[in-house]
């Protein structure tokens, strides 16, 4: 009888301790698994703000402003060119400092925004990746001011709660929500923006978050 009870209570010990030894594995690949999950989506994300920053300079090198209208964006994608120029030195130009600025013809900006990548729809660079449901990103274009000369700028943007609102595989809705919750709370506590963005409004830049340090 003694015996018996012995081997339960080993049975249950080796069960305990199997599972405490998986809650620790979990604890220890869960946050490996979300930063490879984040890396994997911001990838996406990136790829799509730097469409938007193309759009947008090429439109204010058209327009001498940018845009804070997704329409206005895309339309002008969808029909404006851009002239291609041939600069020579001007022969009679004995400083070297004179050029002479030959336009030779002109490519689509679809065609510039695109580039060599199939299935690209325009319309599509308003939309955050893996939003769900599906949301825009944050758009707004102005001025600021500097030595007196006023300064075109824009910035595009979304959070961590647009790109990262649905769990990744594996993770349960609380345990995702908690994991973008530290990632967003460490963001901020080093002043930080807490998710992508490009440009700026309060500084003349067109550098995308993940670019810098």
């Amino acid at each position: 009888m003694k015996k018996g009870v012995n081997i339960i209570v080993n049975v249950v010990l080796f069960a305990i301790i199997v599972v405490l030894a998986m809650q620790v594995i979990k604890s220890i690949q869960a946050p490996i698994k979300f930063n490879k999950e984040q890396k994997m989506r911001e990838t996406k994300v990136v790829e799509r703000l730097i469409d938007i920053r193309n759009a947008e300079v090429l439109y204010k090198n058209a327009n001498n402003k940018y845009t804070d209208n997704f329409d206005t964006l895309i339309k002008f994608c969808q029909i404006a060119e851009i002239p291609i120029v041939n600069i020579i030195p001007d022969p009679t130009d004995t400083t070297f400092t004179r050029t002479i600025n030959d336009t030779i013809g002109y490519v689509a900006v679809m065609d510039s925004i695109k580039g060599r990548r199939e299935n690209f729809n325009i319309n599509d660079i308003r939309f955050v990746p893996f939003s769900n449901p599906q949301q825009k990103f944050e758009l707004e274009a102005g001025t600021i001011s500097r030595n007196g000369i006023d300064i075109p700028v824009f910035e595009a943007r979304t959070p961590y709660e647009v790109y990262l609102a649905t769990p990744g595989e594996a993770f349960t809705e609380k345990e995702w929500n908690q994991r973008r919750d530290n990632a967003k709370a460490e963001k901020e506590s080093i002043n930080r923006y807490a998710g992508l963005k490009v440009g700026s409004m309060e500084e003349a830049s067109t550098d995308g978050n993940w670019e810098k340090l």
